[in-house]
């Protein structure tokens, strides 16, 4: 080869065994075979299966059973369709509504009579959200955390977001909360409760990197966990992304179902669960 052969040569990958952000070629060759699909999902309420699985939220959500889960934790994407090559453009604001609508009756469904859902979301859709698990559940809260890296920004030159929601939802008013039954959502000692305004958990561990997705930070999911669920307990996330909820629940001693659409983001979070 002459040497301005050799010198316009450039390598396809800078690195040939990294083939996505935070899997090598090795963890290919150990989680691709254990990929769990949809149809792989076949429990009853009495024999429940911990599992991260292939599959959109509203497949997986309607192939649990009834009444079999204590704790949702659900962080839904702005747009379901995004990377869908033959839904011709992105949803209509009606779409998403109606899209909604559908898991979080699922949701509704699939969850015990003294469970919960927290929805996290940013300010734009979050009235949004207040007007939908209004007509499924019965809303206890609506939390705010500090968030330097919201990403739902208005336009330059105003007021800058650094705030995200969190809507607490339960099924009934029965329901489980630092560790203790509480009923009709009011506790003995109100001078005790926490309130809805998480201050003290003002940065975000969220990795900004385009492929990686967002990963929630570690404080917020052990507050939720630890407020709404035994040790034991079912928890699920149907966005699962790259693993955070249920990498949480591996460490507080939960059982986890998570559910995610995209492969590569399902292999980062089979890695991520199994280490820790």
């Amino acid at each position: 080869m002459s040497e301005q052969g050799k010198e316009s040569f450039k390598p396809l990958f800078t690195n040939p065994l990294e083939t996505y952000p935070g899997l090598t070629i090795n963890d290919l060759n150990r989680y691709l075979p254990a990929v769990q699909t949809v149809d792989d999902i076949s429990m009853t309420s009495e024999q429940m299966k911990e599992g991260l699985f292939l599959a959109n939220c509203l497949d997986g959500l309607q192939k649990l059973p009834d009444r079999s889960v204590d704790l949702v934790i659900a962080e839904p994407p702005k747009d379901p369709w995004d990377g869908i090559d033959d839904r011709g453009g992105r949803m209509t604001l009606q779409e998403y509504y109606q899209w909604n609508e559908k898991w979080l009756e699922q949701t509704s469904r699939v969850l015990k009579s003294t469970g919960s859902i927290y929805l996290i979301c940013g300010w734009r859709y979050s009235g949004m959200y207040h007007a939908l698990l209004s007509n499924y559940f019965n809303i206890q809260s609506r939390i705010t955390w500090k968030n330097n890296t919201a990403k739902d920004q208005p336009r330059l030159g105003i007021w800058k977001n650094v705030l995200s929601d969190i809507w607490f939802a339960t099924k009934t008013n029965e329901f489980m909360f630092n560790q203790k039954k509480v009923l009709g959502g009011s506790a003995s000692d109100k001078k005790s409760n926490p309130t809805n305004f998480w201050a003290d958990i003002i940065e975000s561990t969220i990795v900004e990197d385009n492929k990686l997705g967002k990963n929630k930070p570690e404080q917020i999911l052990n507050r939720i966990i630890n407020m709404s669920s035994f040790k034991l307990n079912w928890i699920v996330d149907p966005f699962m992304e790259s693993g955070c909820v249920g990498v949480v629940s591996k460490k507080t001693g939960r059982r986890f179902i998570g559910f995610e659409s995209n492969q590569d983001q399902l292999l980062l979070a089979m890695k991520r669960i199994d280490q820790t």
